[in-house]
């Protein structure tokens, strides 16, 4: 059996007698601790999933000890500007152990059928081929505009007018 649950922020799946690492808790060492926020349990094969939580379902931990994570070194640069910044810190952190996993009120999510039929209803409409072939032959063709004449046709058209103007 296992649940994913939400503590302080972050998801984590968890076991009954499994220790994890989160977030600082309030409270002493020995205390212990129930998350609500329970987002989906797992019990032999059946499933219930929360929308976005399961109602009635809660997780039990007693929390082990307080401790400080392995230090995180950050380090700024910026290229040839001769500035460097190093820093770092310690994340505060709680050892919980999980002692119980509670899906009370939990709803079963029923696997689907596969053998049901699927209908499928499609509507016949004219290909859009066909209709833009009916717009295009109801629409008034235009003429080109005349193309740009090259170097050498209006020299060769200076040439022929220069021989009609001589022959007359």
């Amino acid at each position: 059996m296992y649940a994913v649950v939400e503590i302080t922020g972050h998801q984590y799946k968890v076991e009954k007698d499994q220790q994890i690492f989160v977030n600082r808790l309030e409270g002493k060492e020995g205390d212990k601790v129930e998350f609500s926020n329970v987002l989906l349990v797992e019990n032999n094969g059946k499933v219930a999933v929360g929308a976005p939580v399961i109602d009635g379902a809660k997780v039990t931990a007693k929390i082990l000890e307080h401790v400080k994570g392995d230090k995180v070194i950050v380090f700024k640069k910026k290229r040839r500007k001769g500035y460097q910044v190093r820093n770092g810190h310690r994340q505060l952190l709680s050892q919980i152990q999980i002692e119980k996993i509670e899906e009370k009120g939990a709803k079963k999510v029923a696997a689907k059928k596969e053998d049901s039929p699927v209908k499928v209803e499609a509507k016949v409409e004219k290909p859009k081929t066909e209709k833009k072939a009916e717009v295009k032959a109801e629409a008034p063709k235009k003429k080109a505009a005349p193309k740009k004449e090259t170097a050498k046709k209006k020299e060769e058209k200076k040439a022929e007018n220069k021989e009609e103007n001589s022959e007359e």
